[in-house]
């Protein structure tokens, strides 16, 4: 009976561990999932949704690049530059960056909205820079990095999700940018490939 007791406790552990395995490999979106909608603060104290966005000609966008992204990881700091010249290059084709800070504040004090402000006028920032307070967004979208990208396109499909090239050391020595190539597979009336990239960056700073 002993024996069986503890057969059982093993096989509940076992399953548990895998249940665990398999809920983080299936947390948040996926690609052709539906995005959520939302309105959040901008660092012009406004509140924005994707349906307030326009792309550089003043209409509605065919897509969103969507980034999750805070003014204190370094690696969201590497790509800072790298945001900007995306979002020159693809808001005239249709694809306006959005980014998104999700880090709690009181954890991470210089990702406050007017830090962020402060950030977006230092580096020229001509996307909105919104502010998830609440913490709500980035764990509906799943996101767990900064910086994460999801490409929507203009019914707010998830079309691409991950990282933004493929050297977050070294710009200059980029060879593939994931999400260029998505936006360039999506005006061809394909699906990207990849579609899914492992993104690279710090861990997003949960409330406690």
């Amino acid at each position: 009976m002993r024996a069986l007791i503890k057969i059982s406790f093993l096989l509940l552990a076992v399953a548990g561990i895998f249940m665990a395995a398999t809920s983080s490999v299936d947390f948040g979106l996926k690609v052709g999932d539906k995005a959520p909608s939302f309105k959040l603060k901008n660092v012009d104290g406004k509140y924005y949704s994707l349906e307030d966005v326009k792309d550089a000609n003043g209409e509605k966008p065919k897509g969103y690049i969507l980034t999750f992204t805070c003014n204190t990881c370094p690696y969201a700091v590497m790509y800072e530059d790298r945001l900007v010249e995306l979002h020159n290059a693809m808001a005239p084709k249709g694809y306006p960056v959005v980014a998104i800070m999700p880090n709690d504040t009181n954890i991470k004090p210089g990702d406050s909205l007017e830090a962020m402000g402060k950030r977006a006028e230092d580096k020229g920032f001509d996307f909105l820079y919104l502010i998830d307070e609440k913490q709500e967004v980035f764990p509906a979208y799943g996101a767990s990095r900064t910086p994460e990208i999801y490409l929507l396109d203009s019914d707010m499909v998830v079309r691409y999700t991950g990282a933004i090239d493929d050297n977050a050391q070294d710009a200059s020595a980029v060879k593939t940018n994931y999400v260029m190539d998505a936006v360039a597979s999506l005006e061809a009336g394909k699906s990207p490939d990849p579609a899914k990239t492992k993104a690279i960056g710090c861990s997003i700073k949960v409330k406690r």
